[in-house]
């Protein structure tokens, strides 16, 4: 284990909310009430720091009383009541709320029955005109109630797959929450995934009604998907209806339905009562070395969850606008659509990040007078290397916080957010996964940012770093475990009957705890540091390493667009570290710029850092959801036959692994 690097005295934070800001936080009105109702510590007056410290100790001790609070806080609606808030603790198998029943659909449409609210905007759809159409709460809860009762007339019951292969636009929350209406789970994936992929994932499920889209635009051009829908019928046999939405105009094809006629009645939603736990949606990981896990959350662990998340973390509720940059193939879309859960109007973008400029998300977060705004690490880091200035070139008066998460932000994304948009701006870097679709770690409005941290866990959450033996670690580099279950936890695996590849992903390491598999810093000041994924951990002389601390030095330098860090145990015993390098147009790997690679690994890191060889690439490869492709790459580097090394269909594009496997047999005969 290494420690992390500790200088003699303590950093001062990049930012600190004023005492305004912390006083008319929900968390700190929270923490008042939850002292009054159920014994919570009161807040240290004029210490924000403890008292956000006493209010996370008391919130994973006594989790039946904090998860009790988060219902009764965000007025959580029970058609039948709960016998208790948690019953067999243990993990996995944690039983939440047993005997309760409630819709998530429900609670995301609460907001139109507010008569002063039910014209608002519920919705802001932007595509790449960048023009932001409107769907206001009274519309979007006419045109769920009417495909709610279309789909029980096509046959569909609670427990029912619902699929959708389409993009972030209106018709896929519709469609999603008309499912969770019903009682059916749905499962989403993005068109810019191939037919393979999307099958991995579907023919897991067997879906039963798919809505599909014609195509889709991006980056300024059209792409048609008719011959992978028309794949997806041949191969979906569950399927008993396909719902056409013509976003590019073209006809509907043979057999299907037309989203139009499925919308149109003016019909009141009816919201199935189902059990706390019963399923809501199936998301997917990467599956990037076999089939995807298909991950099975509850209405009512991610209906707690995500309240708790976006109302007390992110301090959103009516009058918010929220964007986060994402697509239906990934688990911050599902997230971004519960906003509708804390009543604030949520930006739904389908294009381009970068479309026509770098600037673009920026330019949709002033359109839509976004409130939060959540994008990448990688964008902020883009966005920096383009020299774009946000703050001078956009009207972002109404943006409070911008939020990133994909991959750890590096220290140099905190300067330049703070820079570059606003000196008062709130940075949350938040981590967590698609395995409990929220966050272990981040945003806390009433707390400083460190620059390269995360400002503190979240609540209800035990998060802790571990080494190898189960003993937790402060300011030290350790194994990101939680200790203690949290309701938005998989209810199970799809096609997992005995439960034993849900415990093989989380719990084979430390029995009873959830290991993640992300490298991690506690800091003795409460923050958090994330370090890379553990199950690509580097190893140099014993010494343990996340490769993001080396990206994050690396590609600070302006010649490198994107870099990819690779450990590898060869049969003699050996270990070989090659960096890879995606150069920046322009750039020219010769000696020159190796040494200076070296050079600064070994100046902001250590020499055990320092890469045996700094090679070219024409390209990073990346999972569909954008993460840089690690494991794979490792085992083609082993030897590992490339079709044996990873599923070709979770790859943006599988070419650029045959590079790794081409230098595998070049090394393989050099050393023969």
């Amino acid at each position: 284990m290494t420690t992390a690097p500790q200088s003699a005295a303590q950093p001062e934070p990049l930012w600190r909310p004023g005492p305004d800001r912390i006083a008319q936080a929900q968390v700190t009105r929270f923490q008042s009430w939850a002292a009054e109702r159920y014994g919570a510590p009161a807040a240290t007056p004029g210490d924000p720091v403890a008292s956000y410290a006493d209010l996370h100790r008391w919130s994973v001790e006594r989790l039946p009383e904090f998860w009790e609070a988060v219902t009764q806080w965000f007025d959580v609606r029970f058609s039948t009541p709960y016998e208790t808030v948690l019953a067999d603790s243990a993990m996995p198998g944690a039983r939440w709320f047993p005997g309760a029943t409630l819709n998530y659909a429900e609670h995301a449409l609460r907001a139109a029955q507010d008569p002063a609210r039910a014209d608002e905007p519920a919705l802001l759809y932007v595509d790449e005109t960048h023009e932001p159409t409107e769907v206001s709460w009274s519309e979007l809860r006419r045109q769920v109630g009417s495909l709610a009762a279309e789909l029980r007339r096509l046959g569909v019951r609670p427990g029912d797959r619902v699929s959708g292969y389409v993009p972030n636009i209106p018709q896929a929350t519709v469609a999603l929450l008309a499912s969770a209406a019903v009682g059916a789970v749905w499962t989403s994936c993005a068109p810019d995934f191939g037919a393979r992929s999307v099958l991995d994932r579907f023919q897991q499920v067997e879906p039963v009604v798919l809505f599909t889209i014609d195509g889709y635009r991006y980056g300024g051009k059209e792409h048609d998907r008719a011959e992978t829908v028309a794949e997806l019928r041949r191969e979906l046999p569950s399927l008993r209806a396909v719902v056409h939405i013509p976003l590019l105009g073209t006809p509907a094809p043979g057999g299907t339905l037309l989203w139009d006629d499925l919308t149109v009645a003016d019909t009141e939603p009816v919201f199935e009562p189902v059990p706390f736990d019963h399923p809501l949606w199936v998301l997917y990981s990467s599956g990037t070395t076999g089939l995807p896990k298909a991950i099975v959350q509850s209405q009512g662990g991610i209906l707690v969850e995500h309240l708790k998340q976006l109302g007390l973390h992110n301090d959103m509720g009516p009058g918010d606008r929220f964007f986060w940059f994402t697509s239906t193939g990934w688990m911050m879309w599902n997230f971004l659509v519960s906003g509708l859960l804390a009543g604030v109007t949520v930006v739904l973008y389908d294009g381009s990040p970068g479309y026509p400029d770098t600037g673009a998300q920026w330019r949709v977060a002033e359109r839509t007078g976004a409130t939060v705004y959540g994008t990448s690490a990688a964008y902020v880091m883009a966005c920096r290397k383009a020299d774009v200035h946000p703050g001078r070139d956009f009207d972002l008066s109404r943006l409070r916080c911008v939020a990133t998460t994909g991959s750890p932000l590096p220290p140099d994304g905190f300067r330049w957010l703070h820079d570059e948009v606003a000196d008062d701006m709130w940075i949350a870097s938040v981590s967590g996964g698609t395995d409990v679709c929220s966050c272990f770690a981040g945003a806390v409005p009433t707390l400083p940012v460190y620059i390269g941290e995360l400002q503190a866990p979240g609540l209800g959450t035990d998060l802790q770093a571990w080494d190898p033996q189960g003993r937790p670690l402060i300011d030290e580099v350790g194994e990101l475990v939680v200790t203690n279950p949290m309701p938005s936890m998989p209810v199970h695996f799809w096609n997992d009957p005995d439960g034993s590849r849900y415990r093989d992903s989380y719990f084979e390491m430390f029995p009873g705890a959830w290991r993640h598999g992300d490298w991690i810093t506690r800091t003795s000041r409460g923050s958090v540091v994330i370090h890379g994924r553990s199950d690509s951990t580097l190893n140099r002389q014993g010494v343990r390493m996340g490769s993001a601390d080396i990206y994050e030095a690396v590609e600070r330098l302006p010649e490198i667009r994107e870099s990819l860090v690779i450990g590898v145990e060869e049969p003699d015993g050996g270990y070989w570290m090659p960096l890879f390098v995606h150069l920046a147009p322009g750039a020219t790997l010769d000696d020159e710029l190796r040494d200076k690679i070296k050079t600064v690994i070994r100046a902001q890191l250590s020499p055990r850092h320092v890469p045996d060889e700094v090679i070219e690439v024409p390209a990073v490869p990346h999972t569909l959801t954008g993460k840089r492709i690690e494991v794979p790459v490792k085992r083609l580097l082993q030897g590992v036959a490339l079709d044996k090394a990873v599923n070709a269909g979770s790859v943006d594009n599988i070419e650029l692994l045959h590079f790794y496997e081409r230098l595998a047999r070049e090394r393989s005969a050099t050393n023969a």
